[in-house]
């Protein structure tokens, strides 16, 4: 199969660093990535990850900790975990 097509795409330049560094880790490269991502939509005719909206109680909480409240600090990881009990 010719490859003619072409994409063209707008990212955060950190997050295609970031990705970028993780593809040439796994031997691939970017395009290939695209490639194998679209194979799996065209296959699954779906999305190959879910995609979901948060529910209230997680949009609650994330409203919450981007306003700044009700938040828990901790001095260390082990006091936190103390208080999840773990």
């Amino acid at each position: 199969m010719s490859k003619i097509a072409s994409l063209t795409i707008r990212l955060d330049p950190q997050l295609k660093s970031e990705t970028e560094r993780v593809l040439k880790d796994l031997g691939l490269t970017p395009s290939q990535a695209v490639t194998l991502l679209y194979r799996q939509i065209a296959l699954r005719r779906a999305l190959p990850f879910e995609v979901s909206l948060p529910n209230a109680e997680t949009r609650e909480a994330i409203e919450d900790i981007v306003n700044r409240r009700d938040l828990k600090t901790f001095d260390s990881a082990d006091e936190a975990l103390k208080s999840l009990g773990v």
